[in-house]
């Protein structure tokens, strides 16, 4: 006769009065981290995209290694700068294929002349206002508009305009480009 042993967990769970056969009762099932469980489960959310079109270009003649500037529809460029206008252009060109004006770029110098450059749409509105940025939110039938950072009193119509189709609650920030051009952002609260 053949005698077979016992495995040791069945006998130390056969001690402690424990069941564990399978038709015993419900056990849970394993996780499985398969495809369907999906990257957002593994790797987390990732990052909003900042950019909306990136590029290279060879610019000879340019002075710093950052450049920094707003594209307007009108044709215009407005340089964070004492760079040549003819020089932008070149780095313009590099994203216009991809991304339509109005946009702000930033292009860094990567190897002698050669720049990378990453440009983002911006919306721009054309109005007077105060200050050099602005700031009006709307919560709960409360209004408050903010001039460079300060509480300031009444409002700017433009800025009540850009928010009316956004419901109740929201917060639109504007900020000068140049004169009376004015990068502005409205978004629901």
């Amino acid at each position: 006769m053949i005698f077979r042993r016992e495995p040791i967990h069945r006998k130390l769970a056969r001690q402690a009065r424990l069941d564990l056969a399978p038709e015993a009762g419900q056990h849970p099932e394993p996780v499985d981290p398969g495809p369907h469980w999906g990257e957002v489960g593994i790797h987390g959310v990732s990052r909003p995209r900042r950019w909306d079109a990136v590029g290279s270009v060879e610019v000879p003649d340019l002075e710093g290694n950052e450049i920094h500037f707003v594209a307007l529809p009108s044709g215009d460029v407005v340089l964070d700068g004492d760079e040549p206008e003819g020089t932008i252009a070149v780095l313009a060109g590099a994203v216009e294929e991809s991304v339509d004006r109005p946009y702000r770029a930033e292009a860094v110098r990567r190897d002698g002349d050669v720049w990378a450059i990453a440009a983002q749409r911006i919306q721009v509105a054309e109005f007077d206002g105060p200050g050099e940025e602005l700031q009006l939110a709307a919560s709960s039938g409360d209004r408050m508009l903010t001039v460079d950072g300060e509480r300031s009193f009444g409002t700017v119509p433009e800025l009540e305009k850009l928010a009316a189709s956004l419901g109740r609650d929201y917060v639109v920030r504007a900020r000068r480009v140049a004169g009376r051009v004015w990068e502005v952002e409205a978004s629901p609260l």
